[in-house]
């Protein structure tokens, strides 16, 4: 998920003129690199914390005993992302992996992130946990490559173009912030929890119930199991 961060922080950094703030055409393009990382993710069938409020919470609904079994899922790939989220974070501050003024670029967007009160953030997550939710429900029903690629991209964009909070996608860029010296310790948990409890709440509440809703309550799933019905040409003659 770095390479999400990354090549926004890189774009950005190398559009806006020394001394300047980015204007908004040279964001707009920036943010089209952000969807570089749930591809890479996603395609490649790694374990994303927001892809998991999906199926997981759908499985729960349908069969109760694999509530535990979430949880357990959650507790492990929630610190792992975040986990490699700082290790990303260290290999770009800490190294001489990166020039300085990308390093400082994506600091910046660390703060960004990280400088709202905690009920924006909550907020924010909402959307970016219904959007990359919607994402995962969608790539399901793709039949190629190319068609995942353009969903991923789409909805990935619009979630990069609104600066919603996703809580392993900046998490790379508030570590750097961190580690650069330019926020303290206490500004990741205040960002993070927030974005985590909104993802969960965008994921669950806005995808999982309502298509759940749709398929078993509204009766799609028992339309889906009846049997072919015999077209009338096919009746045995009289």
């Amino acid at each position: 998920m770095g390479l999400s961060a990354l090549g926004a922080a890189i774009a950005l950094a190398m559009l806006t003129p020394n001394g300047t703030e980015p204007t908004g055409a040279i964001q707009f393009i920036a943010k089209m690199f952000y969807p570089i990382g749930f591809i890479v993710v996603i395609l490649g069938r790694s374990q994303l914390f927001t892809e998991n409020t999906l199926y997981p919470v759908a499985l729960v609904l349908a069969e109760k005993d694999h509530f535990w079994k979430t949880l357990r899922l959650w507790a492990i790939v929630l610190p792992f992302n975040v986990l490699g989220a700082l290790a990303f974070a260290c290999l770009a501050s800490l190294t001489h992996a990166l020039h300085p003024e990308f390093v400082q670029s994506l600091g910046n967007l660390g703060l960004e992130a990280a400088n709202h009160p905690a009920a924006t953030i909550f907020w924010s997550g909402v959307m970016g946990g219904w959007i990359i939710a919607t994402v995962a429900w969608l790539v399901s029903g793709s039949h190629s490559i190319t068609g995942s690629v353009m969903i991923i991209w789409l909805l990935a964009f619009v979630v990069g173009l609104g600066s919603f909070a996703h809580c392993i996608a900046a998490s790379g860029e508030v570590f750097t912030a961190i580690l650069t010296g330019r926020a303290p310790w206490i500004s990741f948990p205040t960002w993070f929890f927030p974005a985590v409890a909104g993802n969960i709440c965008g994921g669950v509440g806005m995808v999982t119930l309502l298509e759940y809703g749709q398929v078993v309550v509204g009766g799609d799933a028992q339309a889906e199991a009846l049997p072919a019905q015999p077209k009338a040409e096919d009746a045995p003659a009289a």
